[in-house]
């Protein structure tokens, strides 16, 4: 691929220049004052992005897997029982992890295009009197499917069946680009990382925990070293980790958080699902369908475009990388060689999207698929034309 073109998978995203530059810094001393006036605005400013007023926020030299494993460990014992629904990849994931570390994994099995069935979550959950259940874990926005799930229902059911449990959202590629709402949700912990929705490399695994969680801690009987969140605390309070933190990657994300907070969460969300609109109508000119089964699950970061039966999807991403420089993503899992994946997060533009547009559908005509040259794009032009990027904001 060119570096000269922008990306279109849904991680990691785009870099601005100045993000980039602000990770290319000289050394210091990550003991000393100067480390602080990093970190504590990178704790604050990921407050604001998840829309809490006190979660507890941990940054781990790690990505969004061990995001995952920090959650786990931290709050949960061997054996202890844990709710998820498999409906995509990184579900899937999530769940390998869980059963690796020694927890009673009950799966609903959920189709791949589906969010997260809440009202199966609200049955088991009622049933469950004697509390066995110890975490419900929900994947926001499942990365592999163009799929996002009602995080607000997932706790409502669990409301409704005055449950205890602690409720984990997997919100890798959603945090920092969609609507979360960490305390509106009652959201325990939230896991993501910085190569998405933040505009970073790869590198930082970034965690939110409410009081309960914390709490939990204290009982928790899984091992952890690295990833102990009462150690970060403590070199927190020092200004400092427990051990030699990534200062540039933190020296970026402090400038990212900047930039997404300059710009409004709330403007960056109605960004994304401007951009993902224009994407999803270019879909329907094609005559082609989103893996997505209905519009309340779209996502507003990846949009997974299901090809004609017998056609091998993963031949538009090698031929875009070869032909073109500009790099796609292939399906994963169950749909793999089924649908391809543009991602439309971070750091993006319609100007952008329109040039991504553009390459996916000369490459369906190259490859011989019923495409009419320009009419994806022509769909999007027209969409944000009639609604441009300021009055868009400006109306959110």
């Amino acid at each position: 691929m060119s570096f000269q073109n922008p990306v279109f998978i849904p991680g990691p995203t785009n870099m601005p220049e100045a993000v980039r530059q602000a990770c290319y810094m000289p050394t210091i001393d990550h003991r000393s004052p100067t480390f602080g006036k990093i970190l504590h605005p990178c704790l604050d400013g990921v407050r604001q992005v998840l829309k809490s007023e006190s979660a507890h926020i941990f940054i781990f030299p790690s990505t969004g897997t061990g995001g995952w494993e920090v959650t786990l460990t931290n709050t949960l014992s061997k054996g202890d029982k844990v709710l998820v629904a498999r409906n995509g990849m990184f579900s899937h994931r999530w769940i390998d992890m869980c059963q690796r570390h020694g927890l009673d994994v009950q799966i609903v099995e959920t189709p791949w295009g589906d969010g997260i069935p809440a009202d199966t979550y609200a049955a088991i959950l009622k049933a469950d009197t004697s509390h066995e259940i110890k975490a419900v874990l929900a994947t926001h926005n499942e990365t592999a499917t163009g799929v996002k799930s009602d995080i607000a229902a997932v706790r409502a059911a669990m409301n409704a069946a005055n449950h205890p449990a602690l409720l984990f959202v997997d919100g890798v590629s959603s945090i920092a680009s969609m609507d979360f709402r960490f305390d509106a949700w009652g959201v325990d912990v939230a896991v993501t990382g910085s190569q998405k929705g933040f505009m970073l490399p790869a590198g930082l695994a970034i965690v939110g925990f409410s009081d309960k969680a914390v709490a939990a801690c204290e009982a928790a009987d899984l091992p952890r070293t690295f990833f102990d969140i009462k150690d970060m605390q403590k070199g927190y309070d020092a200004n400092a980790f427990p051990y030699t933190p990534p200062v540039g990657l933190m020296n970026g994300l402090k400038l990212a958080l900047e930039m997404l907070l300059e710009e409004g969460i709330d403007n960056v969300v109605a960004r994304h699902t401007r951009i993902a609109t224009g994407v999803r109508l270019a879909v329907e000119a094609w005559g082609l369908e989103l893996c997505a089964t209905s519009p309340d699950v779209y996502s507003d970061t990846v949009s997974a475009i299901r090809t004609p039966e017998g056609f091998n999807a993963t031949d538009i991403v090698t031929h875009a990388a070869e032909v073109y420089g500009v790099a796609f993503g292939v399906g994963l899992g169950e749909v793999a060689g089924k649908v391809f994946r543009i991602g439309h997060l971070g750091s993006l533009t319609d100007v952008m999207m329109l040039s991504g547009l553009a390459t996916a559908e000369m490459c369906m005509v190259d490859l011989g698929l019923d495409i009419k040259l320009g009419s994806g794009v022509a769909a999007a032009q027209e969409f944000y034309r009639s609604n441009p990027a300021a009055a868009f904001k400006n109306a959110a």
